[in-house]
């Protein structure tokens, strides 16, 4: 491609990630609202005939890494391993 044709792509990507940010923010408002509801009903999981709406709390536990590096740094390096990605930006 020329720089020509990769300035109007750019553009156009910019253009469509704006209105992608627009659509997101309009869904989390929707999402908000619902839990909302769900809240002042007292309610973690509704069904209104056509959905069923949870929102239940998950309890999860996670490796605090940075923690297990500080206290045991060789066993935090024999079980720790490297991975490689590849980052795309336009700046």
């Amino acid at each position: 491609m020329t720089d020509k044709q990769l300035n109007n792509r750019i553009a156009k990507l910019q253009g469509i990630e704006a209105q992608m940010k627009e659509l997101e923010d309009a869904a989390e408002k929707i999402r908000t609202e619902i839990k909302a509801d769900l809240e002042a009903k007292g309610e973690d999981e509704h069904n209104t005939g056509s959905f069923i709406i949870r929102w239940k709390e998950i309890i999860s536990r996670r490796l605090d890494s940075k923690a297990l590096k500080a206290a045991l740094p060789d066993v935090f390096t024999a079980y720790s391993k490297e991975s490689s990605t590849r980052r795309f930006s336009i700046a």
